[in-house]
């Protein structure tokens, strides 16, 4: 808890004197600035045909995710957001009464305190994989790596320090509760802390390394590690990413010894302006340590989700807010016997304001 709070202190007091210098070094705000803000929504909508074996849902129309808010600019250096996500309640919608359920997925504060140092306070997207989400460009189609995972939380409650130490090399230090948006703080208070450095060498090309580390009170630290390698083009994009999570069964459950581990590769190429084709492959691995039966060890148990995730489809973007895809998505289980690998095909859409 003392490392913690040193932490906090360094990265207010640091906050601190940047603000201090502005005065100094940042060009003075307009006088004629006027607050404003705009609405915020994005609909996440698919249907879906399985071709699973024996499953028990052939085909369905879907709304994945709603999102619902505001964004207002204080002033030009100044802006706040708050965002409602209401999604699925799954087997929870019969004792609910709903089949959608709303959290609150950002409530934050943005501050540009100069040109090299922005501050983010509240409930935030995190840094674990928002670069490679952003790049990957299909989330209303299907989850980054570490989302789909569970390998980290989407959002979560907290502080994060972006610093630009130059034009290709920027860093983030990250403060947060370590539970995601859907969850309350532990009981513990133990917060999770990491960052990570973003180079970008040579224009198109992106480079990326986050860690992080939360400590367990009377147990092993749950940590993460995300590697990133992109590069962009005029017509194509092609990215790779490796991702490690240890002592958790996910970012929510420390097990001791419980490790996970996984690529993805992703690629995008543009036929013109509305059309692109699009292709993926994950490989997730991991060596669950089963709680029960107490007998079992953990050489023994190889998680039942371990397997190849492959993607493949084209994306019809026709106006500026709506994008179409028609997409397969398989899956193939590396323990045999395990359940059928799935097989599906879908028709994707996002609409957004």
């Amino acid at each position: 808890m003392k490392k913690q709070f040193l932490f906090l202190s360094i990265l207010f007091i640091t906050s601190l004197s940047m603000m201090a210098q502005t005065d100094q070094i940042a060009p003075k705000a307009q006088t004629n600035f006027v607050p404003s803000g705009a609405p915020i929504i994005q609909i996440l909508f698919n249907y879906t045909e399985d071709q699973t074996q024996n499953a028990a849902k052939k085909s369905a129309f879907n709304i994945d995710r709603s999102y619902f808010g505001y964004k207002y600019d204080l002033s030009s250096t100044i802006t706040t957001k708050i965002v409602l996500d209401a999604g699925t309640t799954g087997a929870n919608a019969i004792a609910t009464g709903s089949a959608y359920t709303v959290f609150v997925k950002n409530a934050q504060l943005e501050w540009q305190i100069d040109p090299r140092v922005r501050l983010k306070m509240g409930m935030q997207s995190l840094q674990q994989f928002q670069d490679q989400e952003d790049f990957w460009g299909y989330r209303y189609m299907f989850k980054s790596f570490n989302d789909q995972n569970a390998f980290g939380a989407a959002a979560d409650l907290g502080i994060n320090a972006e610093i630009k130490i130059s034009k290709t090399l920027r860093v983030n230090i990250i403060a947060m509760n370590g539970e995601g948006y859907k969850n309350l703080q532990d009981s513990k208070g133990n917060q999770k802390i990491g960052g990570n450095i973003i180079f970008t060498p040579i224009k198109g090309l992106i480079t990326k390394v986050y860690y992080d580390k939360q400590p367990v009170t009377g147990a092993k630290p749950i940590t993460s590690l995300a590697l990133f390698a992109a590069y962009q083009a005029t017509d194509w994009r092609l990215a790779a990413e490796y991702n490690q999570l240890k002592n958790a069964q996910n970012f929510l459950v420390q097990v001791d010894g419980s490790n996970r581990n996984g690529m993805s590769f992703y690629g995008t190429y543009a036929i013109n302006k509305k059309i692109e084709f699009l292709a993926r492959y994950d490989q997730l691995r991991s060596n669950f340590l089963v709680i029960a039966p107490a007998t079992s060890t953990l050489a023994s148990n190889i998680t039942t989700k371990d397997g190849g995730q492959v993607i493949g489809g084209i994306q019809y973007n026709p106006i500026k807010g709506l994008k179409l895809a028609f997409n397969y998505q398989g899956y193939n289980y590396n323990t045999a016997g395990t359940s059928p690998n799935s097989s599906k095909y879908l028709m994707s859409a996002e609409f957004r304001l």
